[in-house]
């Protein structure tokens, strides 16, 4: 948090609440997922960069249970008590809270609530900053309550808070990289097992300089925002796990709930066996699911030997994957990656988040900066010119995890 957001921030504090005792401040950052798209939920690999843009919490302890908590992106004052329970959504961006609350009131019995404000520090769309609001949550809530999570309950409480209570049916991939990641490094993470590992760019290099990050992270806003359960994302879940069945009905295995179900259960082999009779529609999802976690693979190889070109156009594949056979993307978002591909100083990029609205993200050449702002921009709104007032591109840098400050 920087000395102008902690200033709004406790301007708007005492404008709510008045004078405040004991503030805390929490940072949570956005995130984005270079390689490993849509296959978290399928229990796949993954890779993934917090950055310096997302979330500001300033807020303090209740000792009736009361939480305060309002929002400078987002209207109203959501209010609510932690010694209740919290089972009625409300439809508007308190869920995200009282999901936090509602997943913490299975395991421990809260006493304190917080007041606070929270603020976002770009729009809304593709970088998980649902999953920067959870993660924050749950921390505050245990630093008030002095529960001792660990990272991976952290983890845990805000994707169970998610997908139970908010309902999208998402993994851990966007709260992984919420907590986990360092600035400097590549989380790898096994979705399954929730095995991760950070890693320093080139580690493979002889000696032991540390090696500057060849890159900085673009993020080019379509202007265009919807929820995701308002999209196609649970249908494309869905459909991963009715592949998964159709080839374990193939081979006479048993099965299980469609719930219980996924294609990291069934091996790739299975697949190469059966691809041809499938219908094409599952077949092409789990062509992604296969295909994309040998990327992130060869990708992670990529990045252990300093080859930045190689990581990017992996990148880039991923992103055409998600087109052909996750078939997900946006008329905007299609033209803002076709734009990307032909831009001098972009080593690779894709959709960011679930695809289907917001953003896309690249790993850009930091001397090429200017250049390409100017160019996504005047191509971008040739082609969607209703979108000048909301399209917007940053330049940002990989960071560390929820932290308080």
């Amino acid at each position: 948090m920087n000395n102008h957001s902690f200033e709004e921030l406790f301007q708007a504090y005492r404008t709510f609440f008045g004078k405040g005792d004991a503030l805390y401040q929490l940072f949570s950052p956005y995130r984005i997922c270079p390689l490993g798209a849509h296959v978290d939920h399928q229990h796949g690999l993954v890779t993934g960069f917090a950055f310096n843009s997302g979330i500001d919490f300033l807020f303090s302890e209740t000792t009736t249970g009361k939480v305060e908590m309002c929002s400078l992106s987002f209207e109203g004052l959501m209010t609510f008590n932690v010694q209740r329970p919290v089972d009625e959504k409300q439809n508007n961006w308190g869920d995200y809270l009282r999901g936090a609350v509602w997943a913490l009131q299975k395991d421990y019995t809260l006493k304190n609530g917080v007041r606070g404000v929270v603020k976002g520090s770009m729009p809304i769309g593709g970088l998980s900053s649902s999953a920067a609001l959870l993660c924050g949550f749950v921390m505050a809530i245990d630093k008030v309550n002095h529960l001792g999570l660990d990272k991976l309950q952290v983890i845990h409480y805000a994707s169970q808070a998610e997908r139970e209570y908010v309902g999208l049916r998402n993994g851990i991939l966007d709260q992984a990289c919420v907590v986990l990641c360092e600035s400097d490094k590549l989380l790898y993470l096994d979705t399954e097992t929730s095995d991760y590992d950070l890693i320093p760019f080139g580690q493979n290099l002889k000696g032991d300089v540390p090696r500057k990050l060849p890159f900085r992270l673009g993020i080019f806003f379509s202007g265009v925002t919807r929820k995701l359960t308002g999209t196609d994302y649970n249908l494309r879940v869905s459909e991963c796990k009715t592949a998964a069945w159709i080839m374990q009905a193939y081979e006479d295995i048993h099965l299980r709930e469609l719930s219980d179900t996924c294609l990291r259960d069934v091996p790739q082999e299975l697949f190469s066996k059966h691809a041809d009779r499938m219908p094409e529609r599952f077949a092409r999802r789990a062509r992604h699911f296969y295909s994309e976690c040998e990327r992130v693979k060869a990708g992670v190889e990529a990045w252990k030997n300093g080859d930045i070109h190689q990581f990017g156009q992996l990148v880039f594949e991923s992103c055409e994957s998600s087109m052909n056979n996750y078939e997900c993307g946006s008329p905007e978002l299609i033209a803002l990656y076709q734009i990307m591909r032909r831009s001098n100083g972009i080593y690779g990029g894709r959709f960011s988040g679930a695809g289907f609205k917001g953003a896309c993200i690249a790993l850009v050449d930091p001397a090429c900066e200017e250049e390409i702002r100017r160019e996504v921009t005047k191509a971008y709104l040739a082609e969607y010119p209703q979108y000048r007032n909301s399209f917007e591109i940053f330049f940002c840098d990989p960071a560390d995890g929820v932290d308080f400050m």
